[in-house]
């Protein structure tokens, strides 16, 4: 009995995290099906594109670039021309100082391509640092631009976050791009200049060098491909990752956390989460190890011969002794020169397929948004209406918003209610035009919001979210949220005093212009209820055409809430105002409530008539004072 009870006393394993796998479009590697040839032909085109990024972004320093590259050119010719000439003079007959004088000349002519080829290489690292942190923050604002600018409906297609997160690898890349295609350009100029070299000391040596270096480049390109698949099945892993890393260790959640025993449960989790990417990344190094070994000794096998001939042929005297050792000079340059262009391309090849990455988000950003119109919204709102409107989220069988018709007028107060997960959110979604419907229409004044400019809509609305956003702004910025009407506070101060939050302000050790941020230094924290009057501060300061409360008080005392609702009856008459809440008592304030079940409206009606109506109104407000 004893040992029964010991083995229900121990707990059980905690549960490894969830495998997470994704199907349609986007759950296919693009490069699973590409061949080889396909993956090189890429690399033109990549560096077309980084040089009309880097021209759009610092024209001069692209300029700066491209003169770089020709005097890497011209000093590559002129040191190998001026090693032969100063070889047959170093290599001839007669005392050292005479060969030494006889050679000087071309020495010379050989230090000085030397010094130009290296101040062509500092100069052309200046233009990449032009380059490179603007190119790089351009590309990260393109992004967040994207993100914040796409449709709402997208977020809820599969896969979005991670689509994103392979995103961010790309903004990630630029932070190299410009420097590996600058090197690859210039060891392509070197590799040809010595090439031609080599060509004119004796037309043999080239191909055989070329066949040296070629698996090398077959190597690094098959390398890269087995690093982005690896990268490509690990996005979903490191995405969920990254976010639970963020809500483990940000302080905001630090009670939580603690309080509730979960710290070793998530340290196990995160640290189980990385073994599994590693695993995928270590079970890839056998398949690396063969690409090295064979590249390597088809390189090595072909070198060999590469030496072995140019040995032969000064052996049997058919070079010349000097042209053999500029011949040896020029293949070491040679062979540098391809190892750079295969590392280098191989480094832009990688960039192409995160740059592609990145690039297919942003057009697909586009590409699945809603036709919008560009019609400009007429104000003050006198009207809104929903015309049999259905909603349904991608990938869901049922509608979160079926066949709704609903009229709103200037002045009045609708009140929502409804279990959780009957409709409500998404309904005022579609009110506001952050959803557009399948079905239906949504008008402001008799104008489809599928016509106007969303942005002009938004224009018009105040609201406040049940999961509002804690911004680290200054009291002043989080009130504006950027928008200020004027130079002066009074706005400011009048939505403050609007939520009561007043005295709390005055609190604060620099007023206005306290940030609020507990984790950043100087930074003071909001209680819940604070940061919540701050919410409703924000949307009041707008004076919107349409404001939108959605549990706005679920976090105030009772003082705090009777103010919120008493200032939302006093300024009713200039706007239409919503509120969607689970308290119905809040509802009393309201001039007609409707009741949502499975996304349909099943009662409306104002407070006294449906507290005596018998239905679900009525069974929920028994339900909630029977406590």
């Amino acid at each position: 009995m004893a040992d029964v009870r010991r083995s229900m006393s121990v707990a059980p394993p905690p549960p490894p995290p969830a495998e997470i796998t994704y199907s349609g479009q986007y759950s296919v590697n693009p490069l699973a099906q590409v061949s080889f040839r396909r993956m090189c032909a890429q690399i033109p085109a990549v560096l077309g594109r980084i040089a009309r990024l880097s021209w759009r972004t610092d024209r001069r320093a692209v300029q700066l670039l491209v003169l770089c590259q020709v005097l890497t050119g011209i000093s590559a010719a002129v040191l190998l021309t001026a090693t032969a000439q100063a070889m047959g003079p170093v290599l001839g007959p007669g005392p050292v100082s005479e060969r030494l004088h006889s050679a000087l000349p071309a020495l010379l002519v050989v230090t000085s391509a030397a010094a130009l080829g290296r101040v062509a290489s500092a100069v052309a690292t200046y233009g990449e640092r032009r380059i490179t942190p603007r190119l790089t923050s351009q590309m990260d604002s393109a992004l967040v631009e994207a993100v914040c600018r796409v449709e709402a409906a997208a977020y809820a297609r599969d896969g979005f976050s991670d689509r994103q997160e392979a995103a961010e690898m790309g903004v990630t890349r630029t932070h190299v791009m410009v420097t590996d295609a600058q090197r690859f350009m210039s060891a392509l100029i070197r590799m040809g200049t010595a090439a031609g070299v080599l060509s004119v000391l004796h037309p043999l040596l080239l191909p055989l060098l070329l066949l040296a270096v070629l698996p090398a480049g077959i190597g690094a390109l098959l390398n890269a491909r087995v690093d982005y698949e690896i990268h490509y099945s690990n996005i979903s892993d490191r995405n969920v990752r990254g976010m639970m890393r963020w809500w483990a260790t940000t302080s905001k959640y630090g009670d939580e956390v603690r309080a509730n025993s979960m710290t070793d449960y998530l340290i196990y989790w995160y640290r189980a989460l990385s073994e599994r990417c590693d695993r995928r990344t270590l079970a890839a190094a056998p398949r690396t190890l063969r690409i090295a070994l064979l590249c390597s000794l088809a390189g090595g096998i072909f070198l060999l011969t590469t030496w072995g001939a140019l040995a032969w042929l000064a052996a049997t005297g058919r070079v010349e002794a000097a042209v053999a050792a500029t011949a040896v000079i020029a293949v070491q340059t040679t062979l540098a020169a391809l190892s750079q262009v295969v590392i280098n391309g191989a480094a832009v090849f990688h960039t192409s397929l995160y740059l592609g990455d990145m690039q297919t988000f942003l057009d697909d950003a586009t590409a699945h948004a809603p036709k919008r119109g560009l019609h400009q919204l007429a104000t003050p709102v006198a009207e809104i209406r929903l015309d049999e409107v259905v909603y349904r989220y991608s990938g869901k069988d049922k509608p979160a918003v079926d066949g709704v018709s609903l009229t709103l007028k200037r002045g009045q107060i609708l009140a929502v209610v409804g279990a959780n997960g009957s409709g409500k959110s998404t309904l005022t979604r579609l009110l506001t035009g952050i959803y557009l419907p399948d079905k239906g229409r949504t008008t402001w004044n008799g104008t489809d919001l599928a016509d106007v400019d969303p942005a002009d809509v938004w224009r018009c609305t105040g609201l406040v979210p049940q999961i509002f956003a804690q911004w680290p702004l200054r009291v002043r910025e989080n009130v504006t949220l950027g928008q200020p009407r004027t130079h002066d506070d009074g706005p400011v101060w009048e939505a403050i005093d609007a939520v009561g939050l007043r005295e709390a302000i005055d609190d604060l050790p620099s007023g206005l212009d306290t940030l609020l941020a507990r984790d950043i230094f100087g930074g003071f924290e909001f209680s819940g209820g604070q940061w919540q009057r701050t919410a409703a501060s924000r949307a009041l300061y707008r004076k919107p055409e349409l404001l939108i409360l959605d549990e706005p008080t679920s976090q105030m005392d009772p003082r705090g809430e009777h103010q919120i609702f008493e200032q939302i009856k006093a300024i009713a008459a200039d706007r239409i105002t919503i509120v969607v809440t689970h308290r119905l008592e809040n509802t009393r304030i309201a001039d007609h409530i409707i009741v949502m079940e499975h996304g349909r409206i099943t009662e409306q009606g104002r407070y006294d008539d449906l507290v005596h109506g018998g239905g679900t109104f009525a069974e929920l407000l028994a339900l909630s004072q029977d406590r």
